[in-house]
Order: structure tokens, then sequence, then C-alpha cells
């Protein structure tokens, strides 16, 4: 009794040491998908999409491109005092650099060189910084380091580097932790001003480090967990899949993740403390509608996604791939302990769902005190129903209906919409243009969502009336991965297209 007692002292120390210096401020959007739980929930009303504020391109590479993005961009980052932290690729040979840009006029106060390379890949995935609540900025380096930079609203501020299994080694030993450690998901941060990622070991080095999770504490004390340990020893799971933040349960004790077996592979959702890193449960993730494997591909951006009350949510890709459910995949919805599977949405491939509450749909009578925001794609030619009838929607994560493509199970539809630019031009089969967003901007003042599209639109979807009540053209559009949508903290909305950030309002 007297070690529990100790144990138990050491651990409320620990989260006491690691929340003080965490309350600085709060940040309008930290991170991919606004919070550690990915609900994309503004905290600010968006203005309306009356004009182009001003915008900078996110890739040199692309910029302007006519062909196909095949590549993932990191979310924009707003501070508390409206500065917009951006994420840019330079050339062909993925080099990143981070740029501090004025939310008021985009104007640049500074840019942030780095020596990070990427992990191999198919896709281009993204390169994905983080705020954490006392608003030191972490971006990834080279051998799985983390630059930090402090008073990220100023031109000069305290810097660092640090390397999550000791710096000293890493000083040592930097060739061969540069060439087999690559940092290869978007950086998620905690209350208490920790932070996770996924990162990717090609070879043998110093560390001993395997793929995994790792942590990095607000002093900079790290820790890591393997992909295998995460699966409960299975030796077949290999890597945490490219471009899948982990996100935190709402007490933030607990950190859930993907593993999988490689690219397009079988996996798990795991579980492990947010505290220890420590392996707490798993789940096989299973196609609902055969209970084979679903896939886990690296060209994906699915995160985690953790409701209101706990639930998680994460999206995979159908078992057959081409494609018993036109390639939608499936948004698999568990329990918080992961040990109860639940009703799953009919769309889930390369999507992080956001959080509605049902009050924000006045035409919403069920019993649920949140909805889910998603793509709801349907892939023209591909598959048994690919029609090309392109949605978004809100969806009920407490109620079901039966899918009209596969017949299984799934999330009722709350509302749908479909988007607006048919897809060739003067079709009459109704097929149209996708929509190109992984995460989006919940505006919960204005009841509506910034929804991007291919067609080169940004859109307000407003939950009341089931349109689209506001748009502005950024681009003529161009086939791309999917993005993240932004809302700032004075309301300005911010969306990538063709390969630029715009910044839009009023």
């Amino acid at each position: 009794m007297r070690l529990r007692t100790v144990v138990h002292s050491l651990f409320l120390a620990t989260l006491l040491s690691q929340w003080l210096p965490a309350q600085a401020l709060s940040v309008p959007w930290r991170g991919y998908g606004h919070d550690p739980q990915h609900t994309g929930i503004s905290s600010f009303a968006a203005q309306p999409l009356n004009r182009i504020k001003w915008s900078t391109p996110v890739d040199l590479v692309n910029e302007g491109s006519s062909g196909e993005l095949l590549i993932h961009y990191g979310s924009p980052l707003v501070t508390a005092a409206n500065t917009v932290i951006v994420p840019v690729r330079t050339n062909s040979s993925d080099v990143f650099r981070v740029e501090a840009h004025s939310g008021v006029d985009g104007s640049l106060k500074y840019t942030l060189t780095t020596d990070y390379s990427l992990p191999p890949h198919d896709w281009t995935p993204s390169y994905s910084p983080v705020l954490n609540a006392a608003n030191r900025l972490y971006y990834a380096g080279a051998g799985g380091t983390v630059y930090y930079r402090d008073s990220p609203d100023s031109a000069t501020g305290n810097s660092g580097q640090i390397a999550f299994y000791g710096n000293a080694l890493y000083a040592a030993n930097q060739a061969t932790f540069n060439s087999n450690v690559k940092i290869s998901t978007p950086i998620s941060t905690d209350r208490y001003g920790n932070i996770f990622f996924g990162f990717t070991v090609l070879g043998s080095n110093p560390a001993s480090l395997h793929s995994g999770i790792a942590k990095i504490t607000y002093s900079g004390v790290g820790s890591w967990v393997s992909a295998t340990a995460a699966a409960g020893g299975d030796g077949s799971i290999t890597e945490v899949p490219l471009n899948c933040a982990p996100a935190l349960s709402v007490d933030q004790l607990t950190l859930y993740f993907a593993v999988s077996t490689g690219n397009f592979g079988s996996g798990y959702l795991a579980s492990v403390s947010a505290v220890t890193l420590a392996p707490i449960a798993r789940v096989a993730l299973k196609d609902p509608e055969f209970g084979n494997n679903a896939l886990l591909p690296d060209d994906s951006s699915a995160s985690p996604t953790v409701g209101p009350d706990g639930d998680v949510y994460y999206g995979v890709l159908e078992s057959g791939w081409c494609c018993s459910n036109d390639d939608r995949g499936w948004l698999l919805h568990f329990d918080k302990t992961l040990s109860h599977s639940k009703t799953p949405g009919a769309f889930g491939w390369d999507d992080t769902a956001s959080v509605v509450a049902s009050s924000l749909v006045p035409s919403y009578h069920g019993g649920s005190t949140y909805l889910l925001f998603t793509k709801y794609n349907n892939y023209a030619g591909i598959g048994p129903g690919g029609n090309g009838h392109n949605k978004v929607a809100v969806i009920d994560p407490g109620a079901s209906m039966t899918d009209p493509i596969t017949g299984a199970t799934v999330m009722q539809e709350v509302i749908t919409i479909l988007g607006q630019t048919l897809d060739p031009p003067g079709n009459e089969t109704g097929s149209v243009r996708e929509w190109c967003i992984n995460n989006a901007a919940i505006d919960p003042f204005t009841k509506s969502a910034i929804v991007n599209s291919e067609d080169g639109v940004v859109y307000r979807w407003d939950f009341t009336t089931n349109t689209f009540t506001q748009s502005l053209r950024l681009t003529a559009g161009v086939a791309e991965a999917y993005t993240p949508t932004v809302i700032g903290v004075d309301g300005t909305a911010y969306a990538i297209n063709d390969a630029v950030l715009f910044a839009v309002g009023q």
C-alpha cells in the first residue's frame, strides 16, 4: 500500500509540474484537427467568405499546377496574437521550412529552416508542426529530432533541438540517426505541453530504436514505445501509418494511434498511457462488411478522432481495396477502452472526422449529444455503386441505417449535401468534383462548416438550412490529396487549394 501511495504521489507531481508552465495562454488552432482530440471545433466564429485577404504558397514545386497533386500538406497553425504558422515544401527534394505570417495581411514575420527529410513514401506525406498550450512551436528535424521555438509571434525567441532518445547520443551519431530515423506523422500536443509523434526506423542505430510513437515533455525528457509493443507484441506490426496524428482522450491520460504491417497492410488501433507510454489496449481493424482485415494505406491522412464521450473513430480502407465499398473505406467506431466495436460510418478513407454538437443541426431530433462531420465520397466508376455523387455529411454515431452500397449497418445520415461542380462539365449522371478536406473546421457560432472543394471553391455549409450559404473561388480547381480547413483567432478562414494557402474573410 505504501508503494502504491508513493507511485500515485509521483504521478500527480509529474502532472502538476507539466501543467504549470502550460497555462500561459490558449492557442486558437494548435495543430492538425485543432485540438488533442482532432475535433475540428473552432473557438471563434468564421468571418463571411467575401474575399481573399491574402495567400501564400505551401509548395514551391506544385504551386499553380494543372496536374494531380498526390501530396498531403500540413495544417496551418494560429496563435492567440494572430500569427499564422505555415509549413512550406521548398523544392523537389522535399526540403521544408516553416514560415510565420501576420494573420492580418499575410506579411512575413520570419522563416525557420529545417534539416528534416521524409521517410520512404508513395504520396508525399505532410510536414506538420504544432503549438503547445504554452505557445511553444515544435517542428520536425533530422534524425527523429524536434526543434522548438518560443515566442513564435516575434522574430526572435529561445530555441533548441531535442532528440527523444537523448541529445548526447544524437550528437555522437548524427549521420546514422539522420539516415535511419524519420518523423512520419503530424506532431500532437496535450494540455500539459507534452508532444507526441510517430517515427519510422529504417536501419540499425545506437539507441536500438524501432518504429513507433515518441513523447517529449515540456521540460525536454523523451521516451518511446515501439509499434510492435503497442500491438501487444505482434511481430508482424512494423509501423505507425504515415500521416496518422496521435489523438488524446478527453482526460488526456490516454493516447490513441494506429499501427500496421506496412503500406496497405493490416493493423490495430492502439492505446497507451499518455504519461508513461505503457501499452493499454488494442483492437484489430476489420472491414465491417466481410469481417476481414481492413487496409491501412500510407497514402491516407486519416487520424483518430475522440468524441466528447470518449468514443474513438478511425478511418480505414475496405479489405478488398478495389473496390467492394467503392473505395470509400469505413469510419470505424470504438468505445474508449477499445473493447467494444460500435456502428461504423460508411466513408473513412483518408478522412478525420470532425465533431458537431447535435444542437447545431436544428433538424436533428435524435438522442445523441454530438454528431460527426465527414467526407462522403462515392467515386465515379469505382466498385459496384460508384456514381460520382461526392458529398459531405453529418452522421449520427448513436443511430444506424442500412448502407445502400454494401447492405452493411452504418451510422445514420442526418444531413448530406452534394458537391456543386459537375465532373466532367455537362454530364448527365450527377457526378461532381470531390471535397478537398481531410479534417473540416466546424464553426459552432454560425452552425456551419468551412469546406474546401477540388473545384477550387471554398464553401460555408450551413447546418440550419443544409445549403451552401457562402462561397468564394480560390483557384481554377485541381485534383489533389485532401487538406484541412482552419479558422483563426480573428475569424479568418484558411483553406489550401492547388498548393496555396488562402486566407478568406470579410
